[in-house]
C-alpha cells in the first residue's frame, strides 16, 4: 500500500489525501482532495437531451457517454456539468439500469396492452432483471397505465364484437395472459352485457358469413369447416350444430364435430 502524501495548507493545518477514498477529507484542511488533484475526478461533461428517448437526456463523463438518465435523477442526485460522478456513480448506475427497464415496459405497453403477468413474463424473456421489472410494473400500476381489469374488458369488446369470440373461448385467452378468472369472469360479464350480446345470434352471423366462402364445397366438407370455424372460437356443440342447421337448412351428419379439414388460418 502506498503511504499517503501529506499536503500543507497554511493556516488550517494538514490535509492528507486517501488514494482510496479521494472525496473524503482527512485531517485539519477540510477541503476535498478534488480541489488539490481534480484531474484525477471523473468529471460530467455534458448532459444532453437523448436523441432516441424523448424526455430522458444522455450523461457524459470525462467525454464519452455513461447513462441514461431522467430529469428527476438530475435534480435529485445534483448531475450536472463540472461535477465529479464518483460519489454518486453506484446510484446513477443502479437508477439508470431501473429506469431502462421501465421505458422498456412503457414502449411495450404503447405497442400493445397487456395484462401485469403478461408484460411481465416477457420482460423477463427479453433479459430484463427480475427485480427491476417488478418495481416497473408497480410504479406502472401506481400511475394507472397497468389495470387488469381494464385490459380485460377492452380485450373482451375487441375480440367479442370484432371476431364474435364465445365467452368460454375469451375466459381461456385472459388466463393465458395472466388475468385472474375473478377478473375475467366480471369483464366478460360486463362487456356481454354492456354491448348486448347474445351468443346465440353471434354464432348464426359467423356462421353465415363464413358459409358465403364454402358455397361450392359438397354438405359434409361445407359442415365440417363450418363446424371447426366455429368451435375455434369457443362455442359449444349443441351452439355449433344449431347454428349450422339454421344457416344450412341441412341436418348435421353425426361425427361432423370430430372433422377438421380447414385449408388456411381464419
Amino acid at each position: 500500500m502506498a503511504p499517503a502524501s501529506p499536503a500543507p495548507d497554511r493556516g488550517r493545518g494538514v490535509v492528507i489525501w486517501n488514494q482510496w477514498d479521494p472525496e473524503t477529507p482527512i485531517g485539519n484542511g477540510g477541503r476535498s482532495p478534488a480541489s488539490f488533484f481534480p484531474q484525477l475526478m471523473s468529471q460530467i461533461t455534458a448532459l444532453l437531451p437523448s436523441v432516441r428517448k424523448p424526455g430522458r437526456f444522455e450523461l457524459v463523463v470525462d467525454g464519452a457517454a455513461f447513462a441514461t438518465v431522467g430529469l428527476d435523477m438530475i435534480e435529485r442526485l445534483g448531475l450536472a456539468v463540472g461535477r465529479t460522478i464518483d460519489t454518486v456513480r453506484d446510484a446513477v448506475e443502479a437508477e439508470a439500469a431501473a429506469l431502462a427497464t421501465y421505458d422498456r415496459a412503457v414502449t411495450m405497453l404503447a405497442a400493445r396492452a397487456r395484462s401485469a403477468t403478461e408484460l411481465r413474463r416477457q420482460l423477463v424473456r427479453k433479459g430484463e432483471p427480475a427485480p427491476l421489472v417488478d418495481a416497473a410494473i408497480e410504479k406502472l400500476r401506481a400511475a394507472g397505465h397497468l389495470d387488469d381489469a381494464a385490459f380485460a374488458r377492452a380485450f373482451t369488446r375487441s375480440k367479442a364484437l370484432g371476431a364474435g369470440a364465445s365467452k368460454r373461448r375469451l375466459q381461456q385467452e385472459l388466463a393465458k395472459r395472466g388475468v385472474a378468472r375473478d377478473v375475467s369472469d366480471e369483464a366478460v360479464a360486463e362487456v356481454f352485457e354492456e354491448e348486448a350480446i347474445d351468443e346465440g345470434e353471434s354464432v348464426e352471423r359467423l356462421a353465415r358469413k363464413r358459409l358465403r366462402s364454402l358455397a361450392r364445397l359438397d354438405a359434409a366438407t361445407r359442415h365440417r369447416r363450418l363446424w371447426s370455424f366455429l368451435a375455434r372460437r369457443g362455442y359449444d356443440a349443441d351452439v355449433i350444430r344449431r347454428a349450422i342447421e339454421k344457416v344450412t337448412g341441412e341436418e348435421v351428419d353425426a361425427g361432423t364435430e370430430s372433422g377438421d379439414d380447414e385449408e388456411s388460418e381464419d
